[in-house]
């Protein structure tokens, strides 16, 4: 089947069954738009007139940001190294306080003007970029996407929002992104769990943007629709009633995989993409389905081997249930507030933990009521 996919310059071969229809649109060619990760510059100044206007629930969501220590320009910088990995962790927590500071630091110079974050920001990024040659460990790949995503994030805000970072320090770090993160996620770990493939479509999407490249970021799109492991959107949310590839695991994981999907979904709208309604929204399914039953609620379960054929469910599992993680907002805004497509899980979660605080470690964007609330 051929999918035209909306604001890209090629045609994308997907050999998908018929419900990947609702992704479909023609529109004419264009390129990247810029800032266009998880914020656009329309983004940015709706963020920075609703807290300059004391209006709420923006000024709550950055007053939550703003009294964060790795949001203060005066953060002490922990990097750079030439190595860094997880298991065994080598600089693991000096990569990821650094690539929090960088993406929070990058906001709130975004948001107010103040150019010591957006110093502190750019600081962060060129000690990485001019030191680091490797990413190890039995777990860099998570490495990688999770620590990358936040990097890049920080450097497509400061590249196209005037920070004053040299053109040389912006193309060292598009190195950084293409020769050290890339090479690590470009296989989506069909081995694991599905929460490291999606992170690897959302922090692929991510570099493919900032470095300008069709070919990355059309290959994150690709497997996000149709990929074999269990990172691909179908086989992580694996019915139409939201049960996901861990929610027999723990609740941690999966709104850890969810969160990725809606990531890579935001990126993917902010390109001119809609990877939200593809499936019949099934996304949406996913997030109802999990908030539903961290709410309390019960919800039918089908027994589950996934792609591996390592990881067997029976049963939902309860460890961690109610602890909600900081995702929601951004999905709630796109689904009720975008399209008008009720969600009342999802929006119960929101109303519950707003506003939405920092990511557990690096593994969220985080503080979704200040960043995605319409």
């Amino acid at each position: 089947m051929y999918v035209y996919l909306a604001g890209r310059t090629r045609l994308i071969v997907f050999s998908v069954i018929a419900f990947f229809l609702s992704i479909v649109g023609v529109v004419q060619a264009q390129s990247f738009v810029h800032p266009g990760i998880l914020h656009t510059r329309a983004d940015l100044e709706r963020i920075r007139e609703k807290t300059a206007a004391g209006a709420q629930p923006w000024e709550r969501g950055f007053e939550v940001l703003r009294a964060h220590p790795q949001s203060s320009s005066e953060y002490k910088v922990r990097g750079g190294f030439s190595e860094m990995g997880r298991k065994p962790n080598v600089h693991t927590v000096e990569i990821r306080n650094d690539c929090n500071a960088a993406y929070q630091n990058a906001l709130v110079w975004a948001i107010t003007g103040d150019r010591a974050h957006a110093d502190k920001a750019i600081e962060i990024l060129n000690a990485w970029s001019s030191t680091l040659e490797e990413i190890s460990g039995k777990d860099a790949i998570l490495a990688a996407s999770l620590f990358g995503d936040k990097l890049v994030n920080a450097a497509e805000i400061l590249r196209y929002t005037d920070a004053g970072w040299a053109g040389s320090d912006v193309a060292r770090c598009e190195d950084m992104f293409r020769d050290v993160f890339y090479p690590e996620i470009r296989d989506f770990a069909t081995f694991a769990n599905g929460n490291w493939g999606t992170g690897c479509v959302k922090t692929m999407m991510a570099i493919g943007v900032f470095c300008d490249d069709e070919a990355i970021f059309d290959r994150a799109v690709n497997w996000y629709c149709a990929g074999a492991g269990n990172g691909c959107l179908t086989n992580y949310i694996i019915n139409e009633t939201g049960q996901c590839q861990e929610s027999g695991r723990d609740q941690q994981h999966v709104q850890l995989g969810l969160g990725h999907l809606a990531e890579a979904a935001e990126i993917g709208w902010n390109q001119g993409l809609d990877l939200y309604s593809a499936a019949d929204n099934r996304l949406l399914c996913g997030f109802e389905y999990t908030a539903a039953y961290n709410l309390g609620k019960e919800v039918p379960f089908q027994e589950h081997l996934d792609t591996t054929g390592k990881y067997h469910h029976t049963r939902i599992s309860d460890k961690g249930r109610g602890r909600f993680r900081p995702i929601y907002e951004m999905v709630f805004n796109h689904y009720v507030k975008r399209r008008g497509i009720p969600a009342p899980n999802t929006e119960r979660v929101v109303e519950r933990i707003r506003p939405e605080g920092a990511g557990f470690n690096a593994d969220h964007p985080g503080f979704g009521t200040l960043l995605f609330a319409r």
